[in-house]
């Protein structure tokens, strides 16, 4: 009776499990909705903001779990109006959702009341702090429980065969026979019924094509996901106890209390292993003997052991999961594709790094640009910041003529750099606060392009190039 109880409490902590995560109206509505709809603007579908108080006003409250179950059958019964006039928007049907009641009213709780999304430069929450998610270090904590999860099934699926195998055996039935054991029999068969029932599970948003950011992860997962994974794997810890206790518990319940006694361990090992490993017993093995016989050798029909079996399925079931994961929905990169993409980003870093280091100009370091794109970019800048003292063509005015042999400061790039960067006393203002090193290697290297052209009267010494 014991067991019994325990039973029925797992039953109602898995089903609590569930009731919670069914809850999650945003989760609910990234997994199920928002391939086709928006919250406020319409998209392959209508937005659904206001949807839910629309269809009360038009006293169809309680059909729109009818339509969001199965829209196509609401629209054959001819009960809605609002489904005949919404099923003009597009040609193409909603399909059918596997929801609850209480799920829908979770999605449009979501949609009348999203998460606000704040602003530095709103003044009335200046002092608060948004609290943000890290999707790329959840995503690497999901795949450790997710990893820690399938252990865990691997485990619990290997200990219900080995009891299904053992109840199955002639010598667990010899010994039942002798005692009362119906209760526990009842119980272990619950339990495995109890795990290997269907469950809902909580449900991810996948990133779509175009809608991920730089560099992001394939796999948005919330802080509510790793919640309910870690209650997931500790129901399941819970459940390989449970089931190695039941285990022990009918291998104790096949002997009498003088044997249990009396015998010694290594032998209550070795008879787990036949149970582990399905091995019929010696005195049994006429049984499964083949009539084909090579010098004096017969060879026996024996079943492969359940936890080889059991490594075989789970091999079939990664293979399917890999097959849809990276051919069929192309949500993880096969070698060539990740290969490009690290070739991609290693370029990416290089280019960084050697903008950073350009960026590294001073006046002691500077060199002479002569491409057309430095000396157009070069122009530009002289364009928007020097023509008022110096004119368009270097003539001079305010400032001196920059196009002549005489140079005040020097000709040098490194001269022409540091009286753009730093300015100079005689009224030239510094540019360091307005350009970056490189635009001033730019500009100053233009300066020393332009051709001489008459304008404002020799200053400084005549330098001959």
């Amino acid at each position: 009776m014991r067991n019994f109880i325990k039973t029925w409490i797992l039953i109602i902590v898995v089903s609590a499990s569930k009731s919670l995560l069914a809850q999650d109206g945003e989760q609910l509505f990234k997994s199920r909705c928002n391939t086709c709809h928006m919250i406020d603007k319409n998209s392959t579908g209508p937005k659904l903001k206001g949807v839910m108080q629309k269809w009360k006003d038009a006293g169809e409250g309680e059909l729109i779990y009818q339509w969001v179950s199965n829209s196509t059958s609401l629209i054959a019964s001819g009960k809605s109006e609002l489904a005949k006039a919404i099923s003009t928007y597009s040609p193409t049907a909603m399909p059918a959702q596997t929801v609850t009641k209480e799920e829908v009213d979770a999605i449009f709780e979501y949609i009348e009341t999203p998460p606000v999304s704040v602003t530095p430069n709103d003044s009335t929450v200046v002092n608060s702090v948004v609290p943000t998610v890290d999707y790329k270090y959840n995503l690497t904590v999901f795949n450790w429980l997710f990893f820690l999860t399938a252990i865990l099934v691997v485990i619990i699926v290997v200990l219900a065969g080995s009891i299904i195998v053992f109840v199955k055996s002639d010598y667990f039935k010899k010994k039942v026979a002798e005692k009362s054991g119906t209760v526990t029999i009842l119980t272990i068969l619950l339990t495995i019924g109890t795990f290997f029932s269907t469950s809902n599970v909580s449900a991810l948003t996948f990133i779509h094509a175009g809608e991920g950011e730089k560099d992001g992860p394939w796999l948005l997962v919330e802080n509510m996901d790793l919640y309910g994974l870690v209650t997931i794997n500790i129901v399941l810890m819970f459940v390989v106890l449970y089931l190695r206790h039941l285990f022990n518990q009918m291998v104790a319940m096949t002997k009498k209390t003088e044997e249990l006694v009396i015998e010694q361990p290594i032998i209550q090992l070795k008879k787990i292993n036949a149970i582990l490993t399905d091995v019929v017993p010696i005195e049994e093995e006429h049984k499964i003997l083949m009539d084909h016989e090579y010098d004096g050798i017969q060879e026996l029909d024996n079943n492969l052991p359940p936890w080889w079996v059991w490594m075989f399925v789970g091999c079939i079931i990664f293979a399917f999961v890999y097959l849809i994961n990276y051919h069929v929905l192309g949500t993880g990169d096969l070698q060539i594709k990740a290969y490009e993409k690290e070739m991609a980003q290693a370029q990416k870093d290089i280019d960084a790094y050697l903008t950073k280091m350009a960026m590294n100009v001073d006046e002691t370091n500077a060199t002479l640009m002569t491409s057309p794109s430095d000396l157009s970019a070069g122009k530009a800048i002289f364009t928007n910041n020097c023509t008022t003292c110096h004119k368009a063509n270097g003539e001079g005015d305010v400032g001196p003529n920059l196009t002549d042999k005489n140079w005040i400061y020097g000709y040098d790039i490194k001269d022409v750099f540091s009286s753009v960067k730093n300015g100079r006393p005689a009224g030239m203002p510094e540019h360091a606060s307005k350009l970056n090193p490189i635009q001033i290697q730019q500009v100053s290297s233009y300066v020393l392009s332009l051709p001489v052209t008459k304008g404002r009267e020799p200053q400084g010494e005549i330098i001959e190039k």
